[in-house]
């Protein structure tokens, strides 16, 4: 499955208040964290846009290797054993923004910019 994910630096919830209203449909999962400056901001959130699963959040992780791309796509794999092949093969020549890791909705999960300058989330659903 291939799913955009929508990244905001600090208004994801308006985002998502328009994107409700707009598209008449809810989030369906959302998961808040306080970030490094305290404020009520967004790690993760899922809605169905014209069926589409689409991801947002406020964006959080690795500040040293900041992009300015605001959207990216995310493959969601069934195993980590599928998630691992293929990033190594997608991974060579990247440049990794989050390493591999466990995070509170996926078991194993990894972002990075390939050598095209795609920026990629693989994740186990």
């Amino acid at each position: 499955m291939l799913i955009p994910h929508l990244h905001f630096r600090g208004t994801c919830k308006e985002a998502i208040d328009l994107y409700e209203k707009a598209f008449n449909t809810k989030v369906v999962s959302l998961i808040k964290d306080t970030g490094d400056t305290g404020e009520d901001l967004i790690s993760h959130a899922v809605m169905f846009i014209h069926g589409q699963k689409v991801f947002l959040n406020d964006r959080f992780g690795n500040k040293d290797n900041n992009t300015d791309v605001a959207v990216h796509m995310i493959v969601t794999f069934r195993t980590a054993y599928e998630l691992r092949t293929v990033y190594r093969i997608l991974g060579e020549g990247s440049t990794t923004i989050d390493p591999m890791m466990k995070l509170p909705y996926s078991e194993l999960a990894v972002q990075f910019i390939d050598r095209f300058g795609v920026q990629w989330g693989l994740m186990v659903e």
